[in-house]
């Protein structure tokens, strides 16, 4: 992974502007060094053309030809006017050799260049290479005139002029990043309330909405953002609406199964347990034989009536707007215990005020505690079961919400928690009332179901779905 993916994207342009700026510094820095060679060289070139010109002048006056006179050159007139720490003035004849050189003597440096900076300027500048100007008498060359610079003053000059140029470029590279963070920082200001929206809607708060913003790019985003949020908002309330509409009709139809299984399976049922007691009593006197079989028959329809009796709760709860939320969770609790004879063994926390809750949430509640408990028996294979249900708040809401928790000690995990009929229809009831419902593993193994329903708007709704 890259260093730079952890960096935002300030940072980011800011680090990519700076170092563009100091390739321009360095090419200024390059500039400048090439400019301080070339000017060195150029008067170097002049100082050589004087001496040249100085030098045919001496040779016009003495009026040699084959062999020049004792007294020339003289250098000293042409050295005395143009002589510069560590510059060089020479004459060389034509065969070769150099009759006379005048150099002078070079400053002593307190603060030599650097040895690395030294070395490369001398290999790519050449600052010691001579200016050559040929000297003419009678159009003919005698000799050439040399002028040059010591390498070491040449290198110290040209460190001296780029020591300067540095802390004002540095200064200025500082100043850019400074100015240039800055600005970004105000530019992307907006970017922290599209994250902040993007955060709201991936907690399910579909309200949210950006602010109009100055720049046209954001602004489209703004916008596309806002019609995501308003599609989302609108599809999620059509779900909602249709979910509530079908868990209306799957409860419908629950109640209308019951209604026809205690009418007819259960007289039936009642029927069957009457006639066997009236052939046992006809047994009895007639043929004892038989009485062990009409008490068999009466003990199968008494357990198929209990089955029945418990196929009718599950399928119709108690009129939960008669008896409370409290007590119809307390009796559904206190029925598996007496039905799974204690293993596991149930256990119930109830929270002051659950009774005040709207009749859709209650419903709601006790169908989901029910199904949550059918699958604690089923799949769990825990030997412990606890609800709990509560009253609290939403986080960073002053909204009311209710809050159903069930959790066991098995071992089934999250992966069987996603599949099955019961625990879809427990989200679509949660999704239903704009709820949020979460399966993780217990503290202590096992697992715990969490569902969070707000309160608020829950009447609203209510009313809205059962206009429509």
């Amino acid at each position: 992974m890259s260093i730079f993916t952890a960096w935002d994207l300030k940072a980011r342009l800011t680090l990519r502007i700076s170092l563009v700026s100091a390739l321009c510094f360095a090419a200024i820095s390059a500039y400048v060094l090439v400019d301080i060679d070339r000017s060195a060289h150029a008067r170097n070139e002049r100082i050589a053309e004087i001496t040249a010109r100085t030098l045919q002048l001496q040779q016009s006056k003495l009026h040699w030809v084959n062999s020049p006179p004792a007294g020339f050159p003289d250098l000293d007139a042409v050295a005395a006017a143009a002589i510069a720490p560590g510059l060089c003035i020479a004459y060389r004849t034509i065969d070769g050799p150099i009759l006379q050189q005048i150099c002078s003597g070079a400053e002593v440096l307190t603060q030599p260049p650097p040895r690395a900076f030294a070395a490369l300027y001398q290999r790519l500048f050449d600052p010691s290479r001579a200016a050559t100007r040929p000297v003419l008498f009678r159009d003919a060359r005698t000799g050439d005139a040399m002028v040059w610079l010591d390498a070491d003053v040449m290198t110290a000059d040209a460190w001296r002029e780029l020591g300067r140029l540095l802390p004002v470029l540095g200064t200025a590279l500082l100043l850019l990043c400074v100015l240039v963070y800055a600005a970004l920082a105000r530019a992307l200001r907006p970017t922290r309330l599209i994250r902040a929206g993007l955060e709201r809607i991936a907690a399910h708060d579909l309200s949210a909405r950006l602010p109009p913003f100055d720049l046209a790019e954001l602004s489209a985003i703004r916008d596309a953002f806002n019609q995501l949020a308003e599609g989302l908002e609108s599809a999620l309330a059509q779900r909602s609406e249709l979910t509530r509409r079908l868990i209306a009709l799957q409860d419908d139809e629950r109640r209308h199964l019951a209604r026809e299984l205690h009418d007819e399976f259960g007289q039936s049922l009642a029927a069957i347990r009457a006639l066997a007691a009236s052939v046992r009593h006809s047994a009895a006197r007639d043929c004892p034989d038989m009485v062990s079989e009409c008490d068999v028959i009466a003990q199968t329809a008494t357990g198929m009536m209990e089955t029945l009796r418990g196929a009718l709760v599950r399928l119709r709860p108690p009129e939960i707007d008669e008896l409370g939320l409290a007590a119809s969770l307390e009796g559904l609790v206190a029925g598996w215990n007496r039905r799974q004879h204690g293993l596991p063994r149930f256990e119930i926390s109830l929270s002051d005020g659950i009774d005040r809750v709207p009749d859709i949430v209650a419903t709601h509640v006790y169908r989901m505690a029910q199904e949550a408990l059918t699958n604690a028996v089923k799949h769990a294979g825990a030997t412990r079961v606890r609800l709990q249900v509560a009253l609290g708040e939403r986080l960073g809401h002053a909204d009311e919400t209710i809050v159903l928790a069930v959790e066991d000690d098995g071992a089934a995990g999250e992966a069987s928690s996603r599949s099955g009929m019961g625990l879809l229809g427990m989200r679509e009831r949660t999704a239903s009332l704009g709820g949020q419902m979460s399966f993780a593993a217990g503290a202590d193994g096992g697992s715990r179901l969490r569902v969070v329903i707000p309160l608020a708007g829950v009447s609203t709704q209510t009313a809205i779905g059962r206009a429509a």
